[in-house]
């Protein structure tokens, strides 16, 4: 499933300028993120095996295969991915034994 990379925790040595960022964003899109955590949260209570996938701002650019991921968490200055990349990390995630039951950050 596709949630979004604030919905998981501040990665560790995120930039003052990304956590500013977040925080703004995150205001502007509370509504959202909440919803979205609480898919999580019903996730997580469940017996069901899932993946959720969180990416930052999503892109209309190509699929280039060259990302950053992060079990549990987010990477780095996750700021931009593109939509076709998004697609091949959920692919690529798919038989990964350590992203059952994580949410898992994918950027630039």
């Amino acid at each position: 499933m596709v949630s979004a990379v604030p919905v998981g925790p501040v990665p560790a040595g995120e930039p003052l300028v990304d956590r500013v960022a977040r925080k703004a964003v995150g205001a502007v899109l509370a509504e959202v993120y909440a919803d979205l955590a609480r898919m999580e949260a019903a996730l997580e209570r469940s017996a069901t095996d899932w993946t959720s996938v969180r990416p930052p701002k999503l892109t209309d650019g190509p699929c280039t295969g060259t990302y950053r991921k992060a079990v549990g968490g987010a990477p780095v200055s996750s700021r931009a991915i593109s939509r076709a990349d998004v697609a091949h990390a959920m692919l690529g995630l798919i038989d990964d034994p350590a992203a059952v039951k994580q949410g898992v950050g994918v950027a630039y």
